[in-house]
């Protein structure tokens, strides 16, 4: 779990970071989990779009994503959300 202190600096982190991808009107399946676990352990945090045709809200995607990679949920703001997940091996972001 993440407290206040670190959350707040990874939202920092995120606000000038890309969004690298996005996710549309087929949801969330097995392909989505997989590639966006493999951006958390190549960058740790990663922000993510949710457009209007998705069938989910921005925070249930991320609520789901995150369960499904093991990740934790930093933000959710408009239709963007933000993950996190510390690599175990090569950390990148030190809190």
């Amino acid at each position: 779990m993440l407290t206040s202190k670190q959350r707040a600096k990874l939202k920092s982190i995120a606000s000038t970071a890309d969004t690298i991808g996005q996710i549309g009107k087929l949801g969330l399946n097995d392909t989505t989990y997989e590639q966006v676990s493999q951006a958390l352990a190549a960058r740790e945090l990663v922000k993510y779009r949710v457009l209007e045709t998705c069938p989910l809200s921005p925070r249930e995607a991320a609520e789901l994503l995150a369960e499904k990679t093991g990740a934790q949920v930093v933000q959710v703001i408009g239709s963007r959300i933000v993950l996190y997940r510390p690599n175990p091996e090569k950390p990148v972001i030190q809190l």
